[in-house]
This record gives C-alpha cells, structure tokens and sequence, in this order.
C-alpha cells in the first residue's frame, strides 16, 4: 500500500493520500495503525468527524476541510467529535505530510476521488466484523450495528468503492 502510493505522483499538494475504506469492522483502523507504527504516515479517522449514528452521509464537507487546505500546502482541520457527549470537542490541525492516511466508513468518497493517490478497499466476513466492533467499542454499539450496516453498504453502491479500488485487503482471520 505505502510503496503504491509512493510510486505515484502526488495528488496532496506535495503529499500522497491513501484511503482506507470497507465496511465497520474490517480492519481498516487496524491497518491504519500498522502504516503510522512504520513511522510514514499521519492518520485521520472518519470516526472522529462522523456527527454520530446517522452522519455517515453528512462528512463529506467535514473531510473536505481537512483536505483542501493541504491541497495549497496549508494544515487542514477538523472538530473531533465525541460520540459520548454527542457534540463536536477540540479542534485538531493536520499539517502537510508526505502521506496522509484517511481511514473509516466512506474514506474513498468520489467527493475527494481526485485527490486520491491509494484507494484500499478492506473487507471481512460481515459475522467478525461484528464480532470486532463490539469487542473494539462494546455492546453499546449493537442497537445501531443494523441501520449502520444498511447505510454503509448503500455508501458503498452509490460510491462504487469497492470497484474503484487500487488494492483489496481481505482480514477473515478472526484474530
């Protein structure tokens, strides 16, 4: 994934953007992590943007704001936001990198496509997934796994993520 990106031309202002994008649970943060662990990336994570349960459609403009700006060399930012208290926290200033990691539910969106140097698609039997995102955020998440689900995989149709994407990871071991 980082020596795809690599080997294209930058799409970020000087910088490369690889989105990492499939269905809640498959791994996608997982991966995320692994890349910044190798010291080559910053991560943003949609789940800090998403305006909770139902926003999974309302964060384009969101991601936009991060990523214009760094298309001019500028930081982009961003409001995290707490799912617990249900409102938009601190405000977080991402600096031009050589590759920026977006990584969550809709990180692929054709809203930035052309901005977009990897597009990787991450996916999982839809039995572990849920398995991972309870294990990951409790059982809290269970009244809101369904409608969730339906609205990713209607994200997904729309978008034509999976079909569009540079590379597809498949995370089945339950591990």
């Amino acid at each position: 994934m980082v020596a795809h990106a690599l080997g294209q031309g930058p799409t970020l202002g000087g910088g490369r953007l690889v989105c990492i994008d499939g269905p809640a649970g498959s791994g996608k943060t997982t991966l995320a992590s692994a890349v910044a662990e190798l010291g080559q990336a910053t991560v943003v994570h949609l789940d800090d943007l998403y305006p909770g349960w139902d926003g999974l459609f309302a964060v384009d403009p969101l991601v936009l704001g991060v990523l214009r700006p760094l298309t001019a060399g500028r930081a982009g930012q961003y409001r995290r936001y707490d799912w617990h208290a249900g409102a938009y926290q601190e405000l977080h200033e991402v600096e031009p990198v050589p590759l920026l990691v977006l990584e969550g539910v809709g990180a692929g969106n054709r809203a930035w496509e052309r901005l977009i140097t990897t597009l990787v698609w991450v996916e999982a039997p839809e039995e572990i997934r849920e398995v991972r995102g309870v294990a990951r955020d409790g059982p809290a998440v269970l009244p809101h796994w369904s409608a969730w689900a339906r609205d990713e995989q209607r994200l997904f149709r729309e978008q034509g993520t999976r079909e569009r994407a540079d590379l597809v990871v498949y995370t089945g071991d339950p591990g």
